[in-house]
């Protein structure tokens, strides 16, 4: 590894039972962790489940961390992913609610008014209902590329793809995505036209 891991000097405050550095990883790990658990599982409380047990394994394993055997960063991704496997495979169903209210490639304008402010709020929703109908290995290419910000070599490698697969995965779940909002879109535009009608 060719650069220090930016969060090495916080791991071995944590190995050594520090309180700030506890409070200082919990608040640089948390958000992020949340956001990956949510738009994977579709339920908040499913996801501070996630996050809580992310956790417990940073304390079990901080004293045994090693730098330069992998990125921080890159192993709790990982083990944030194990751990909404573990409870998709458990639930066997897919999530449908609780994910981000945009969509990559999906430009949204802050809305203005009621009236925009229930578009936006119907568009959220086609969109939440899309990435949920994604396959899940599609739907963990999305959420760690766009939402994550990962690197395309970062996600690959973190689910254990190479890079050309990576971006298959991607070109799919976005032909998905905006193939299932143009469908609700159709159907949305449909209700109100036979409701204007009447």
């Amino acid at each position: 590894m060719s650069e220090r891991d930016p969060d090495a000097d916080l791991i071995a405050g944590v190995a050594r039972e520090e309180p700030s550095a506890v409070r200082q990883l919990v608040a640089r790990k948390l958000p992020r962790l949340l956001a990956l658990a949510v738009r994977m599982l579709g339920d908040r409380m499913e996801a501070e489940d996630v996050a809580q047990e992310a956790f417990m394994r940073i304390w079990k394993q901080a004293p045994h961390w090693r730098e330069g055997e992998a990125r921080f960063d890159t192993w709790l991704h990982r083990v944030a992913m194990n751990l909404c496997y573990d409870r998709l495979r458990s639930r066997r169903e897919t999530p449908d609610d609780a994910l981000d209210d945009a969509a990559p490639d999906e430009a949204q304008a802050a809305p203005s008014g009621p009236e925009a402010t229930l578009e936006a709020r119907q568009h959220g929703a086609r969109v939440r209902q899309a990435l949920a109908a994604l396959p899940v290995r599609q739907r963990e290419a999305l959420v760690l590329t766009y939402y994550q910000e990962l690197s395309n070599a970062e996600t690959a490698g973190l689910m254990g793809i190479t890079v050309d697969a990576l971006e298959s995965l991607l070109v799919r779940a976005r032909r998905n995505v905006r193939a299932q909002l143009t469908q609700a879109d159709a159907h949305a535009q449909t209700k109100r036209t036979c409701k204007d009608r009447s």
